[in-house]
């Protein structure tokens, strides 16, 4: 895991409050970086997710790391996805492989105050990224 999200966790760990939590992930959102309109196309949207999400990811040959850029249409999604960025950005197609988003959601104390739509859309994300670091590996 990355420096920045290990600083993350340990600001999302020591928010009791879920009202507290709520307002950093909104926060969070506000500096996810916009998808220029031309990138959000139908085939790039997560399946499973009740807001739009559009979501590449990519894999740096020169620096050996795989790159996730995404957006949304939604505020809380936004700030769910630079959470999830922030955790896999950077890392290799191995450290990838051995994270477990829902764990280290769960562990954020965000996935039990999700709707049930939002965590599903969570997991979609995820689970794309992953199935994108087993292939690459192939």
């Amino acid at each position: 895991m990355t420096e920045q999200y290990q600083r993350l966790k340990q600001q999302f760990i020591a928010k009791k409050a879920w009202q507290d939590k709520y307002r950093e992930i909104m926060l969070l959102g506000k500096q996810l970086p916009k998808l220029p309109a031309e990138l959000k196309v139908d085939h790039a949207k997560v399946n499973g997710c009740e807001s739009n999400v559009w979501l590449y990811v990519d894999f740096d040959e020169s620096e050996k790391h795989i790159v996730v850029t995404a957006d949304s249409d939604t505020r809380i999604v936004k700030g769910l996805i630079y959470i999830i960025s922030t955790l896999v950005n950077g890392l290799t197609v191995d450290e990838i492989k051995r994270i477990n988003i829902q764990t280290e959601f769960n562990e954020l104390g965000l996935l039990q105050h999700l709707s049930p739509s939002r965590g599903n859309g969570i997991l979609a994300i995820a689970d794309a990224i992953t199935q994108f670091a087993i292939q690459t590996d192939d």
